[in-house]
């Protein structure tokens, strides 16, 4: 079957996903901040994205932030994790834009398949292990086969702890590090929230370094031109 085809009836079961009730309260109750009090929030299971036609890279994120993704109703969308991640992408040559605010801000990624590992924003972005068992069972390992990935860039420990149970891996999560599964390479990078880039933890020169290699790895064009930022 044709991905694009397969990525519809994803989205289409995802979206009226409720099995978690602690996660379905929350992502539905959740207050919307002063300053998106004039915006609709989506509130449902957030929708992965990317470039479905040659989806070689997949980065997998811990879950939707609350007035992210469950505001804007696409994965790294609309906060300050997105916006830096987005940076780095389009460093790489990677995103078309260095941005993503909305799902119409026009913003394309090449090569590059967005999801998380948990589909709803979860409280104090903390999903519990029987959440994150429920997602990566149910969505994680269906979305691993079908995109097929040459790279997959984990963005935190929960990431990695998500695609470890996928992949059936072992090991802890270790900043810059990188395991090959068969021909996959997977890559981890600390996750590029504020708690991390505003105190330096995670460098935008790092985590473009760690997209460049996996694209390299994938078999993507990085322009020569790009690829090196200042941090």
């Amino acid at each position: 079957m044709n991905i694009t085809i397969r990525y519809s009836e994803f989205v289409d079961a995802l979206i009226k996903c409720n099995a978690c009730e602690r996660l379905v309260k929350y992502r539905e109750t959740v207050p919307s901040l002063p300053r998106f009090s004039n915006n609709e929030y989506w509130r449902k299971p957030v929708p992965p994205w990317g470039d479905l036609d040659n989806p070689r890279i997949m980065i997998v994120g811990l879950a939707p932030a609350a007035h992210g993704g469950n505001r804007t109703g696409r994965m790294f969308t609309g906060d300050a994790s997105a916006q830096f991640l987005f940076r780095a992408l389009h460093e790489c040559g990677l995103s078309n834009n260095p941005f993503s605010i909305s799902r119409i801000d026009g913003t394309r990624v090449k090569c590059v398949y967005i999801t998380s590992v948990v589909k709803c924003a979860p409280p104090d972005n903390k999903p519990t292990s029987s959440e994150v068992k429920a997602c990566v069972g149910k969505w994680l390992i269906n979305e691993i086969n079908a995109i097929k990935p040459r790279a997959i860039v984990v963005l935190g420990e929960i990431a990695w702890r998500g695609v470890s149970m996928a992949l059936g891996l072992r090991g802890g999560f270790k900043h810059g590090g990188v395991i090959m599964v068969n021909d996959v390479a997977v890559y981890m990078s600390y996750h590029p929230s504020p708690r991390n880039t505003n105190t330096g933890k995670l460098k935008l020169s790092e985590l473009v370094n760690i997209l460049c290699t996996a694209a390299r790895h994938a078999g993507c064009p990085i322009p020569q031109s790009q690829g090196n930022p200042q941090a």
